[in-house]
């Protein structure tokens, strides 16, 4: 039996009073991509922050890539991690970003110098890829992230709204890689608000509300779970399946998300 990427068991997270995860557990296959909804506020960087090993649980347990949370010497590489806000240096070119996470995480010259080259070709970064990051779109900063955190093939790559500030071309070609890393039997933990991505990309949906698992499986199950017949779509599903409907239809009228 295969191991699974990702496993949570009544994973909790309080700051003091205020409880931002509570008792999740969930279970995430090798290969797949699971991903990961919930209004703003709902918990769902915390639980990343979790499992990333940013942030320690205050109790419940989680594994990744085969190794608890509790140990980040061991978990740390084997993933990648996209925050909302990459972690880039303006000083820096795009090229020279990538190469300094390629050395961080020893990967051989040889083999970094020609997987960046890929990536910045797939990402029509090369013309850019000597220009100073400080003069650098949003958009352009974005793909930089994506590709530092999946520079070194991980197990499992956590990606926060990877397809935030980029064009209809560049989402079209996030899209397609993040498709065809799962292929390669990378794991990809996508939360992104952009609800056809996660339509067309999840092969398993996770609903978070008030920092519980409200709601988990595949599109069309959830899908059915919606009460407008069958053209419910996954906006309706994420309606049908939080409480607090109100806040979360202002969301999807203010930018067609969740």
């Amino acid at each position: 039996m295969t191991t699974p990427a990702i496993e949570m068991d009544k994973l909790t997270k309080r700051y003091g009073e205020t409880i931002a995860v509570s008792e999740v557990s969930m279970s995430v296959s090798a290969g797949s991509v699971y991903g990961f909804l919930g209004p703003n506020g709902a918990g769902k960087t915390t639980t990343m922050s979790l499992l990333t090993t940013l942030t320690r649980p205050t109790s419940g347990t989680a594994r990744v890539a085969g190794h608890s949370i509790e140990n980040r010497e061991a978990v740390t590489p084997h993933i990648g991690y996209l925050p909302e806000d990459p972690p880039i240096y303006d000083e820096l070119t795009g090229r020279e970003q990538l190469e300094y996470v390629a050395g961080l995480r020893d990967l051989p010259e040889d083999e970094s110098s020609k997987r960046i080259d890929e990536m910045l070709d797939r990402f029509d970064l090369s013309a850019d890829a000597n220009k100073r990051i400080s003069g650098y779109s949003k958009g352009m900063r974005q793909k930089v992230g994506v590709i530092q955190a999946v520079l070194h093939e991980p197990a499992v790559a956590f990606l926060d709204e990877p397809t935030s500030g980029l064009d209809p071309r560049a989402a079209r070609t996030m899209r397609d890689t993040i498709a065809e890393l799962a292929e390669q039997e990378m794991t990809i933990f996508l939360s992104t608000h952009i609800l056809p991505v996660v339509d067309e990309l999840a092969d398993t949906i996770g609903v978070l509300h008030d920092g519980e698992l409200v709601a988990e499986g595949d599109p069309e199950m959830l899908k059915s779970r919606a009460e407008t017949g069958e053209s419910a779509t996954l906006e309706d599903a994420f309606l049908a399946v939080t409480t607090d409907e109100e806040a979360a239809t202002e969301e999807v009228a203010a930018g067609q998300s969740v």
